[in-house]
C-alpha cells in the first residue's frame, strides 16, 4: 500500500493555513500565542510556588476569577494586574520592544 501522506514541517503548515510572516493574520496568531504563553507561564509559577488561585488573588487583591482569567486568556487582562502577579509570585519578567525594527530594552 503506498503512503499518500508526506510530512512537512510545522512552519510550512503555519504558512500555509495561517500566512506567511509579515502578514496580518500570520502576526495576530503570533500575539495570540504569545499571549497564551503568558498565562502559562503565570499559571506554572503559581503551581511551583504551590499557591492556589485564591491564595495568588489575595496576595494580587483581586478575586480567584480574576486569577483564572488570566491564566488563561491575559489578552482582558490590565497590565497593570498582570505585574502585580508577577510581582506576588516574585517572578523577573523581561521587555523586549521594537518599533522600526529598532530594540528597545524595558
Amino acid at each position: 500500500m503506498e503512503n499518500k501522506f508526506t510530512t512537512v514541517s510545522l512552519d510550512t503548515m503555519i504558512d500555509k493555513h495561517i500566512g506567511k510572516i509579515g502578514t496580518e493574520k500570520r502576526d495576530a496568531f503570533e500575539s495570540e500565542l504569545r499571549i497564551d504563553l503568558l498565562g502559562q507561564a503565570i499559571k506554572q509559577a503559581r503551581q511551583e510556588r504551590n499557591l492556589t488561585q485564591e491564595q495568588l488573588g489575595e496576595l494580587v487583591g483581586v478575586q480567584k476569577a480574576q486569577i483564572s482569567k488570566i491564566e488563561n486568556s491575559v489578552k482582558n487582562a490590565r497590565f497593570e494586574t498582570i505585574m502585580k502577579v508577577f510581582d506576588a509570585l516574585d517572578v523577573k519578567v523581561n521587555f523586549k520592544v521594537e518599533l522600526n525594527n529598532k530594540k528597545f530594552a524595558i
